[in-house]
């Protein structure tokens, strides 16, 4: 994955006849939480945050994620599959492009607000060739 951009298997912390406990996200301050639907093939994202850092967590389905970092003259794409379970972090400054593979669902955490169009001022839509 592009440099700083992780990806981590969420494993329980706690089990018992109840159910499981996750942690998800620790030590983070976050403003902005929402959960998405994507059908098989739509594509989300094309663009960085200037501020924001975006941790993603799959609930449903399979998502290609494509990374890369948007000041490199010649970027190379950094590719990952991720599955049901998988959380990644995506630092701010670095673009994503979010392919569902199957119809899936994620949850979407944010450091930035999106109050007030500061979703908007904070996204810089971009594509791979400029």
């Amino acid at each position: 994955m592009t440099e700083k951009v992780t990806v981590e298997k969420i494993t329980p912390v706690f089990e018992d006849h109840r159910g499981e406990i996750m942690d998800l996200l620790d030590d983070e301050i976050v403003l902005h939480v929402g959960m998405l639907t994507s059908r098989a093939d739509s594509i989300r994202g094309n663009h960085y945050h200037k501020k924001a850092k975006q941790f993603n967590y799959i609930i449903k389905g399979t998502i290609e994620l494509t990374t890369w970092d948007p000041t490199d003259p010649n970027p190379v794409p950094d590719v990952a599959i991720l599955r049901k379970g998988d959380f990644v972090s995506i630092p701010a400054g670095i673009v994503h492009t979010m392919k569902a593979l199957e119809d899936s669902e994620f949850l979407d955490l944010n450091t930035e607000s999106r109050s007030n169009n500061a979703y908007e001022e904070d996204t810089f839509r971009v594509t791979l060739d400029g």
